[in-house]
């Protein structure tokens, strides 16, 4: 049987806007991870690792892997510590 993890991607350290972390992704987690013996790469004949499936809602998502019969793990997403700061409050004390 397949397995896969449900999440919610963070946000890259090169952005500073909160654009397009608002989607949920199902990835397929390999089963065999071999080393290549020519290169030591890791390879596998798993093609089902090379997807990534996008949806809107976690809850979608969990509907799509019961309906293949994926067994899945959901990862929840870490709330964010948001700080509200204003340029005046350099100079307060």
């Amino acid at each position: 049987m397949k397995k896969a993890k449900i999440y919610k991607p963070n946000k890259t350290a090169m952005q500073s806007g909160l654009g397009k972390i608002d989607k949920w992704i199902l990835e397929f987690k390999t089963k065999d991870p071999t080393k290549n013996p020519l290169m030591g790469w890791e390879s596998s004949s798993d093609t089902y690792t090379e997807l990534k499936l996008e949806f809107t809602t976690k809850e979608l998502a969990i509907t799509y892997a019961k309906k293949n019969k994926i067994d899945f793990e959901v990862i929840e997403a870490k709330q964010r510590k948001v700080v509200k700061k204003s340029y005046a409050d350099n100079f307060l004390k």
